[in-house]
């Protein structure tokens, strides 16, 4: 019995799963092509509530409220809060010092962002002061002076949440700070700043962002799961409200300076985002068509299309099997494959040529390849281990 045909077909279906997510991923940096400069109003208008949750930060905690307390913004006009979660250290003594308002976090559960978050948030309505949007930093955000004057300026546009340039602050610090910090170039152009200009909803990072007072008191900040910042992004679509991207408010953090130290990080963050695409991707899919939003189906893509990593080594995958059977397979579904491993090669480069970066992140992205591989072990650890994945503290001033 002559098999070949019905692997030869297969093969096609497989390319055009594969295609289409290679298509979604150029749909996106063909929707970054265009940077608008937004433009500052005279007189700022906008109250902010400023949140940073903290555990173990006295390293970095200082440096961060001097730059927050250095932002070209009314003074009067924004506060800072820190909540100092399950801290043994100096986190609190030092954050109240450089002048926040400290608030000190002992109860269950301990080891969750989220829960610090939900915790502080609702102390800061507690305070009465009528905020009119928060703005959430990590410990080790160094924020640029000009931070809360775009977001003010996107407030009185009319945004509700919008998520800010996150880049990295130590590439230097070792080669997979580098990587990281080339892919987050690449990612702020396309992820977001592509999805904002095309309409959808960019993705939420956790860090460097801003929210209207009364959504937050709406819905309030999730506290289950890993990766409760990527849950609250796809809760806010089935909610009809849209992330919009601004690249003009920058806050930089530190990446984990080696494989080693990034990997619980990475695990946790996989695990809890493959539960919450599994929880809501279907959802999104069938509000989408219901309601006819095209913001909605691509959440809904987001979470069921395979990622980047997947299709590129699917891709390499196909194109070597089709290379060793190339005459029974032949020409043409051969250079299908080939082609999805060029558009993908090309990708992260045309990223890096559109944000103009240094020379040295061309370098550093290529590691990209060890990345792929690495990260693929990890989310099979993380989606089939029988290991709980627990949040572990990454390490900050070390870079």
């Amino acid at each position: 019995m002559n098999v070949m045909p019905l692997l030869l077909t297969l093969s096609g279906l497989a390319w055009a799963l594969v295609a289409l997510g290679v298509g979604y991923h150029w749909l996106l940096a063909w929707g970054s092509l265009r940077r608008k400069d937004i433009s500052l109003p005279a007189t700022p208008t906008h109250r902010f509530a400023v949140l940073i949750p903290a555990h173990n930060e006295e390293a970095v905690i200082g440096r961060t409220l001097d730059r927050l307390h250095s932002q070209r913004y009314p003074r009067q006009l924004y506060d800072v809060f820190v909540v100092a979660d399950h801290c043994t250290d100096g986190t609190a003594t030092l954050a109240r010092e450089y002048g926040a308002m400290c608030y000190e976090r002992s109860v269950p559960p301990r080891g969750s962002k989220g829960a610090a978050l939900a915790w502080l948030i609702a102390r800061v309505f507690q305070t009465g002061v009528p905020y009119d949007a928060l703005v959430i930093f990590d410990a080790d955000t160094q924020v640029d002076a000009d931070f809360l004057r775009v977001m003010d300026a996107r407030l009185a546009q009319g945004d509700r949440v919008v998520q800010g340039q996150h880049r990295i602050s130590n590439p230097g610090a070792g080669w997979f700070a580098a990587l990281i910090w080339a892919m987050f170039m690449i990612d702020n152009r396309f992820q977001n700043l592509g999805r904002s200009n095309l309409g959808f909803s960019a993705k939420i990072m956790g860090d460097s962002i801003c929210f209207r007072a009364d959504l937050l008191r709406q819905l309030g900040w999730g506290t289950t799961g890993l990766t409760e910042d990527f849950e609250m992004g796809l809760r806010l679509l089935l909610e009809g409200v849209r992330v919009v991207y601004e690249p003009a408010a920058v806050g930089c953090g530190e990446a984990p300076p080696t494989w080693t130290a990034a990997r619980a990080q990475r695990a946790r963050w996989l695990r809890g985002a493959a539960e919450a695409k599994s929880r809501y991707g279907w959802r999104l899919l069938r509000e989408g068509v219901r309601r006819r939003d095209f913001a909605m189906l691509e959440g809904a893509a987001r979470s069921l299309l395979p990622v980047y990593s997947t299709l590129a080594l699917v891709s390499l995958l196909g194109t070597l099997v089709h290379l060793a059977f190339f005459v029974r397979s032949g020409i043409v579904l051969t250079g299908l494959w080939a082609l999805l491993v060029v558009l993908l090669g090309v990708y992260p480069f045309f990223g890096l040529l559109l944000e103009r970066a240094p020379l040295r992140a061309y370098a550093a992205i290529l590691a990209g390849p060890l990345f792929i591989f690495w990260r693929t072990w990890l989310s099979l650890r993380a989606r089939y281990g029988r290991r709980p994945v627990q949040w572990v503290r990454t390490e900050h001033g070390m870079g």
